[in-house]
């Protein structure tokens, strides 16, 4: 077999590539962005696990383990009598409790981003900064000038609306703001340092305490910057009838998230996730803002109820990563086929932390990165696993995603958990099965390929 790794034509497509995805993955703004995500991540699997708690567990109507095909109709004698007892009571208070945790975080997506992102941007970008917090005070002014504080509101199930005066639109808070938050809280930060950097500051005598000589150099800069902003709401609502966040919303973030939900970018994205994975180059570094601002959103719209969107980084999470497709589809087709005694051992190593996901041990020390036999297994395994789930959803056998998972749950727990059913094991387990089956004909090509080590691994064992 021609090793095609060797080959002119594909050193240079190698170089190539490692080259421009280093540079995109070394974007500022890119690491920025991604960094700005994956911090604001943390309240939203805190939230997703609330949710998950509660949708899985608590909830004495469709849960897993109270519902119609739980324990609520045996503990109660019938479902009518469970629905009146107070047990089924208590269990949905405690469900609405629970329930609270998303006004503190995904109902305010938004906000939270403005806060990290305009600390994240000053960090990134200014970093000879003393004070960082300076520029989240006016990252977050810039917004709330922004934000329209006037709105009509759709009274529900009637065609009545009314105008609702001096009080804050709080769809811009959450996912609906993604994209205003992002752009004017970082334009903001970039326009007060620009300013502070050409010495138009409040100067006092050095006696004077840092914290108040700080809060009056900011004065100047700062009234600017937010005068600017007002400026561009007035422009923004004069010549389009909406405000900054709802301009960037019909014009950024609605096209976004329409070009996210197709079959296309669902393909690229698990395609090039992989091969990025294959070359060395972490998939998070370049994705990870992408997704951020499209199926992030859908994320938190479902997880909220508001929507069931299908493609998301939940389901992308449910029916590859956790699904073992990286890290444990590999690992049990060598200890299934491989005969070669490096590669078992290291697999055995690599066994434990397959089970909770983590693919590094196998993918750096077998290796699979760069390693021409497992280049098409590799690459192909997480579109495959996530195709077969994406079948089961378009029938109907499994809904669309909305719990949030750790992605080191292992699998087959986390498909039980992320759909709330039986049938989420049972996808999990189709993928993990035919990613596993896939690999097997490339373990066994390596077998050929080092059939000489092999024979010399039985002559040692047999004479040991």
């Amino acid at each position: 077999m021609k090793d095609f790794t060797k080959s002119s034509g594909w050193k240079k497509f190698q170089s190539g590539f490692v080259r421009v995805a280093g540079k995109i993955s070394g974007n500022r703004l890119l690491l920025t962005l991604r960094d700005t995500f994956v911090l604001v991540a943390a309240t939203t699997m805190i939230a997703g696990f609330a949710i998950m708690i509660q949708n899985v567990i608590i909830d004495p109507m469709n849960g897993l383990i109270f519902g119609k095909q739980g324990l609520g109709k045996l503990i109660a004698g019938s479902w009518s009598n469970w629905e009146q007892s107070g047990f089924y009571n208590g269990l949905k208070t405690i469900a609405n409790l629970i329930a609270l945790v998303s006004n503190g975080t995904l109902n305010i997506f938004a906000l939270l981003l403005v806060v990290i992102f305009s600390y994240e941007v000053s960090r990134k970008f200014f970093i000879d900064k003393a004070e960082h917090m300076t520029d989240v005070l006016f990252g977050l002014g810039a917004f709330f000038i922004c934000i329209p504080w006037n709105f009509n509101y759709a009274i529900p199930n009637t065609k009545k609306t009314v105008d609702v005066l001096n009080y804050i639109d709080t769809q811009y808070l959450g996912t609906q703001g993604v994209f205003a938050a992002i752009l004017i809280s970082g334009f903001a930060v970039w326009i007060y340092n620009k300013i502070a950097q050409k010495n138009i500051t409040i100067k006092l005598p050095d006696s004077v305490p840092p914290a108040v000589a700080q809060s009056f150099s900011s004065l100047i800069p700062g009234s600017i910057t937010l005068g600017i902003f007002i400026i561009l709401t007035g422009i923004s609502t004069a010549c389009t009838g909406k405000t900054m966040p709802a301009l960037f919303l019909s014009v950024l973030q609605a096209p976004a998230l329409a070009i996210s939900r197709t079959g296309a970018f669902a393909f690229v994205s698990q395609f090039t996730w992989s091969l990025l994975q294959w070359f060395g180059i972490h998939p998070s570094s370049i994705w990870g803002a992408i997704f951020g601002m499209t199926w992030t959103i859908n994320d938190t719209q479902n997880m909220l109820g508001q929507a069931h969107h299908i493609f998301s980084t939940l389901f992308m999470n449910f029916s590859t990563i956790a699904a073992g497709t990286f890290s444990l589809s590999p690992v049990l087709a060598i200890l299934i086929a491989s005969k070669r005694v490096g590669a078992r051992k290291i697999t055995k190593i690599a066994l434990l932390p397959a089970i909770f996901n983590i693919s590094e041990p196998i993918t750096f020390g077998l290796p699979i990165v760069l390693n021409p036999i497992y280049f098409i297994p590799f690459v192909l395994a997480q579109p495959i696993g996530f195709y077969i789930a994406l079948f089961f959803t378009k029938i109907g056998f499994i809904a669309p995603i909305v719990n949030n998972v750790p992605w080191t749950v292992p699998t087959l727990l986390s498909g039980l958990l992320y759909t709330g059913n039986i049938r989420g094991v049972i996808v999990q387990a189709i993928c993990l099965i035919v990613t596993t089956l896939l690999y097997i004909p490339f373990v066994k090509i390596d077998n050929k390929l080092n059939a000489e080590r092999i024979a010399m691994d039985e002559m040692d064992k047999a004479n040991s």
